[in-house]
């Protein structure tokens, strides 16, 4: 089943037009300064069923005590023996613009030997910016995508348990720090995927809308925006520059996924003309234990090394099928070359080693990803 689904993806993006795509400036770039922010933060989980970290993970031991001393309740270190608790990294990203109110979904990962966080419950937990800063605050029940459930001698487990999501669980208290970057008089668009080509392209259609303005690419990845006086509303000149039109030229690439089987190609990409010799060398080795008795009476009078012995028979068979021989023409899609290679009956690592020595040789005309 496999086989079947990574050629029909290729058989489906050969079906595509082979020409430029129009898209808008604010589905290929975005503005300098506009981006999310990392936060992080360390807490931890009530609520569990004795799948907790152990008394061997200290910290958490001493983060126990100094919550519980918070609320009044005085316990040394050596008092606590549940398994009730674990001690966890609590991660968010904080959009660009965002304002205090606004909720975030926080995960959660465990930090100690806990084995499980099911059930369990993130207490009030802070969480930091890159600069130090408190920007938001987290807590709430845990939804874990796993579990875990073990006995003296067996052990069931679904996915990761020790690692889960808050959704909405933390609150925005302080404004993301990142602005538009700029002097008020100009701003930079960067393109998510480099290319010089389309960084021409975008800076034709900035001009063609803002056309007061002095637009200069300055590498493959940038283009900046500059104005005599600043813009009365920036926020209405950002709308109307990323609503431009471009005609985006997209890279050929072929993506191939050797965990999964997976082999995802653009239509543009061709193939030169190549041969392709394909074989397969068969051995089989089959290995019989054959048990050597002496005869009866073989004891008499012999030393004690004459005994009962196991001795192996080991039969090696080499079975060589003829090459198999593929022609591809002078310009070929790589569907067309997967659906060849189909016809000799190539599972799937064959066809991404065939795709590999393809480039290698020169006649892929596009970009080779491995994954």
């Amino acid at each position: 089943m496999r086989r079947y689904m990574w050629v029909a993806a290729l058989l489906v993006a050969a079906t595509a037009p082979v020409s430029a795509a129009e898209v808008r400036v604010k589905e290929i770039a975005r503005v300098a300064g506009v981006r999310e922010n990392a936060l992080t933060g360390y807490g931890l989980v009530f609520g569990l069923a004795g799948s907790g970290d152990t008394l061997r993970h200290r910290a958490t031991l001493q983060s126990v005590a100094n919550t519980l001393r918070h609320f009044g309740v005085n316990l040394a270190e050596v008092d606590l023996a549940s398994r009730n608790v674990a001690a966890v990294l609590v991660t968010a990203k904080l959009p660009a613009f965002a304002e205090p109110g606004g909720l975030l979904d926080v995960q959660v990962a465990s930090s100690g030997d806990a084995r499980s966080l099911n059930g369990g419950t993130l207490m009030l937990t802070p969480l930091y910016g890159a600069d130090g800063r408190l920007y938001a605050m987290a807590q709430g029940a845990i939804a874990v995508g796993g579990y875990q459930f073990e006995g003296p001698t067996a052990l069931v487990q679904k996915n990761h348990p020790t690692v889960g999501w808050v959704p909405s669980g933390a609150t925005v208290e302080q404004a993301s720090p990142l602005r538009v970057a700029g002097d008020g008089r100009s701003l930079s668009l960067l393109l998510n995927d480099p290319d010089f080509t389309n960084a021409q392209r975008v800076a034709d259609a900035v001009r063609a809308v803002a056309p007061g303005a002095y637009v200069q690419p300055e590498h493959a990845g940038k283009v900046t925006v500059r104005y005599d006086q600043a813009p009365a509303n920036l926020v209405t000149e950002i709308a109307r520059l990323e609503n431009a039109t471009v005609q985006l030229q997209r890279k050929p690439r072929v993506v191939v996924n050797e965990r999964t089987g997976t082999v995802v190609a653009g239509a543009d990409v061709r193939v030169g003309a190549v041969s392709i010799t394909h074989g397969n060398l068969r051995v089989e080795i089959d290995t019989r234990l054959a048990v050597s008795q002496p005869a009866p009476g073989i004891y008499a009078g012999t030393g004690p090394s004459i005994g009962t012995v196991v001795v192996p028979q080991t039969d090696i068979t080499a079975t060589e099928t003829l090459a198999s021989l593929v022609r591809i023409r002078e310009g070929a899609t790589v569907a067309e070359l997967v659906t060849s290679l189909r016809g000799i009956r190539l599972s799937t690592r064959d066809v991404i080693a065939v795709l590999q020595s393809i480039k290698a040789a020169g006649a892929l005309d596009g970009e080779l990803v491995i994954q």
